[in-house]
């Protein structure tokens, strides 16, 4: 993570408020490119489908009601060839770089070329695994959108999902004896799970 201003001023400020503990890897101050007045680039790069960076930026972002960003989202980034084409469009159109890559070779690509560029950059997920790693001991596993695991329980809840909306609106009643549960209610009030 990089500040655009005294690195130590931006930390002291942040952690007062709880936000932030201290982040020794800043040391630098960075002079913050150009932006528009009432817009600045936001690019959030993600090795999975970026839903985690998006609600976090989107929710730092709302914070600044006079500024509108401009997001760049890139999406399953995964390898050299990938992060080329992100690192030109971050060159093109500077600005907040925030990211869940988990492959380390990414990762010091993308935070040298910041660095060379003189944009803030944050790994989102970075701060939270190292506390979980304090805290429990060990090492996170990196997997790629491992939230997003396709188990038993998923498939479970898509069948009961398909299910429902088979035998809506009385259609196949023959299959009904199978169901769980039976929702019987007047027209118009939302009954169908959609």
């Amino acid at each position: 993570m990089f500040c655009p201003r005294s690195p130590a001023a931006c930390l002291h400020r942040a952690s007062r408020r709880g936000l932030l503990p201290s982040v020794p890897q800043i040391d630098q101050l960075l002079s913050m490119p150009k932006r528009g007045p009432n817009y600045f680039h936001l690019h959030l790069i993600s090795d999975s489908t970026g839903e985690t960076l998006l609600t976090v930026a989107r929710a730092a972002a709302a914070q600044y009601t006079s500024v509108v960003p401009v997001e760049h989202m890139h999406p399953l980034v995964r390898s050299n060839k990938q992060l080329d084409r992100v690192l030109t469009e971050i060159e093109a159109t500077p600005g907040i770089v925030l990211y869940t890559l988990l492959e380390e070779t990414l990762v010091e690509r993308l935070e040298k070329a910041c660095r060379e560029l003189g944009l803030p950059y944050l790994s989102i997920l970075g701060p939270v695994l190292n506390l979980f790693q304090s805290y429990l001991g060990g090492h996170s596993e990196h997997r790629v959108g491992a939230q997003h695991v396709l188990n038993t329980e998923y498939f479970k809840r898509i069948d009961a999902l398909n299910f429902t909306m088979l035998h809506d609106d009385g259609q196949h009643v023959e299959g009904m004896e199978q169901a769980e549960v039976v929702l019987v209610g007047v027209s118009r009030t939302s009954k169908t799970p959609t």
